[in-house]
C-alpha cells in the first residue's frame, strides 16, 4: 500500500530559511541559524569463537550532537538568562539544577508560511554562550550572539503533517 503526501504535485523540497525556534512556551526572537540535528551510533565490532575470517557489527551507544543557535544581538535577555542557570557570577557560579535544562521544539515552514515540520528537542542546556562577537568599526556586519546547546535526543514530531499548499489565481487582465 503506497502513502501518498498531502501535496502530490509537489516535486520540491523544503527551503532551509524558514523557521522558527520555541522554548518555555515562547518563540525565541531573531534566530538566524540553528545547525542541524545530527545523531550518531557507536559500531560495535565482534566475532563468533568458530569464525576467525569476519566480523559482525551491531549498533553501540547513540550520541546526539550539539545544537548551535545565533542571533542577532538585541535588548532580548533569554539567552543570557538561560545560559546564568548553568555558571551566574553574581552567585559564584551555583548551578540553577531545577530548570537550567529545557526541551525546545525546532518548527520548519513552507514557502506560504505553513508548518510543515517540528522536532521536539530533549533536555537541552548551554554549555558555551559568546554574548558578543568581535567588533571591527572597519566592518559592516550584524553582531551575532550564539548559544552551543547540548541535548540528550531528538524525535520529529508525527502530529504535524504536509498541510495542503494554497493555490493563488490570477485575475484576467
Amino acid at each position: 500500500m503506497a502513502i501518498f503526501p498531502a501535496n502530490q504535485g509537489r516535486f520540491d523540497p523544503y527551503k532551509n530559511y524558514r523557521f522558527k525556534l520555541k522554548f518555555d512556551k515562547d518563540y525565541v526572537a531573531g534566530v538566524c541559524k540553528v545547525t542541524g540535528l545530527k545523531k550518531s551510533t557507536e559500531v560495535v565490532k565482534h566475532r563468533d569463537g568458530g569464525d576467525p575470517s569476519s566480523s559482525r557489527k551491531s549498533p553501540g551507544r547513540t550520541e546526539f550532537d550539539a545544537i548551535t543557535l545565533e542571533r542577532g544581538i538585541t535588548q532580548d535577555l533569554e539567552f543570557e538568562r538561560w545560559a546564568n542557570k548553568i555558571w551566574n557570577f553574581q552567585q559564584q557560579g551555583n548551578v540553577s539544577l531545577l530548570d537550567f535544562r529545557k526541551d525546545i521544539t525546532l518548527e520548519v515552514y513552507n514557502e506560504a508560511g505553513q508548518l510543515v515540520l517540528a522536532y521536539k528537542i530533549y533536555r537541552c542546556w548551554v554549555s558555551e554562550f559568546q554574548a558578543l562577537p568581535d567588533l571591527d568599526s572597519n566592518a559592516n556586519a550584524i553582531a551575532i550572539q550564539h548559544i552551543k546547546l547540548e541535548n540528550e535526543g531528538w524525535e520529529r514530531d508525527v502530529s504535524v503533517t504536509e498541510p495542503t499548499e494554497p493555490t493563488f489565481t490570477v485575475p484576467p487582465l
